[in-house]
């Protein structure tokens, strides 16, 4: 039987997409944090069939809009003496930066590095990004770790 401690103070990233709790685990460094937390992935999920959930007990600044990039699903709950006190949705940021690179080789942040990585975007139902200098397309869904 699984079993892990109740957060007493901290945050809980509900419904990720089955498989991506890694990634998003070690894009937020929690691989090397001094503070308790738990990754537990394939939890079975009523909306998703399964799904990833990271449990951290401590209040941490977390960048939400990695978060909406990586996967709009996910949802955030504050705990504060074992009780949620606000829960928190993701959605398709506007506008992310420095979380992902440009591949286009002809780009100006491929040779210039204190150029910032920004991508806006274009078309929310096909979660699409276009970086801000060259127009190059990507989708939303993947963080470079």
């Amino acid at each position: 039987m699984l079993n892990v401690d109740t957060i007493k103070n901290g945050l809980v990233i509900d419904h990720i997409k089955a498989g991506c709790g890694p990634q998003i685990f070690h894009f937020l460094g929690l691989d090397k944090a001094p503070f308790s937390c738990a990754l537990i992935m394939n939890v079975p999920s009523k909306k998703s069939g399964r799904k990833d959930i990271i449990k951290i007990d401590n209040i941490i600044n977390l960048d939400y809009s990695v978060l909406g990039f990586v996967d709009p699903s996910i949802s955030i709950n504050v705990i504060k003496d074992e009780k949620i006190v606000r829960k928190i949705k993701m959605e398709l940021p506007e506008r992310v930066e420095n979380v992902i690179h440009c591949k286009n080789p002809r780009c100006i942040t491929m040779t210039e590095n204190y150029i910032p990585q920004v991508f806006r975007l274009v078309n929310r139902e096909k979660a699409q990004y276009h970086c801000e200098y060259c127009d190059a397309s990507y989708s939303a869904g993947q963080v470079e770790v």
